[in-house]
């Protein structure tokens, strides 16, 4: 039997979702109910219900398989437990991070030309699509993280998945300071664009170092806005 999260402990609905996990004693690999299913347990709109899945999935608390339905993820499991990376964000300066990630993210890349499957690569292209396609700077930075962890699913390696996880909820950690757009969006000839879809593009023909190579461009193109000497 289901059992229902307390609504009136919080109305954000990742949390509610989080709590529902936790109801259930959901374990790794165990599937969530189905969309409709959730929407009625959790009390929640589709369109919310969308966001805090996406919020989970980019956090490594599920993963979503084409066809299969969304899974408990190790990460989600282990939660409770500490943390090797907690509190290391605010230890870093913005330029050790990004040096992390690119001594890090191409290796990812390299491994996800070795191993994607069709799935996956219709995974990248969606968030290519959903990028390209964003309203806002916000979305697409949302759209630009669900891009890097779906070349990280690629990989097929729950390890490498878990450590790409855990850059990521450290590089949310770290103190960026604030960034002054000029527009609302990213104009249609955004540096990233290109980048991103060349790393697509060489995963999809299993270029592995094309891939590392073209990762690296990227962040290192990523730095280069941020600092003066990357």
């Amino acid at each position: 039997m289901l059992t229902r999260p307390d609504q009136t402990q919080t109305e954000d609905p990742t949390e509610r979702l989080l709590a529902f996990i936790a109801a259930q004693d959901l374990a790794p690999g165990d599937r969530l109910p189905a969309e409709r299913h959730l929407i009625e347990i959790l009390g929640v709109g589709r369109s919310a219900l969308r966001k805090a899945l996406d919020q989970l999935e980019r956090d490594g608390a599920i993963w979503r398989h084409v066809g299969k339905g969304t899974f408990v993820s190790r990460v989600a499991a282990e939660t409770s437990r500490p943390d090797a990376f907690s509190g290391i964000g605010a230890q870093l300066t913005p330029f050790r991070m990004m040096r992390a990630r690119i001594t890090i993210e191409p290796a990812i890349a390299r491994e996800a030309a070795a191993n994607c499957s069709r799935e996956a690569l219709a995974r990248i292209h969606g968030a290519l699509a959903r990028q390209r396609a964003a309203a806002s700077w916000t979305e697409y930075e949302r759209q630009d993280d669900q891009l890097h962890r779906a070349i990280a699913e690629a990989a097929d390696n729950a390890l490498l998945l878990a450590l790409f996880d855990s850059l990521n909820r450290v590089r949310r950690e770290v103190a960026w300071g604030s960034v002054t757009r000029s527009s609302a969006r990213p104009s249609s000839d955004h540096s990233s664009f290109a980048e991103h879809d060349a790393i697509a593009e060489a995963i999809e023909a299993h270029d592995q170092e094309a891939a590392f190579q073209a990762m690296r461009a990227h962040l290192k193109s990523v730095a280069s806005r941020l600092f003066d000497d990357m």
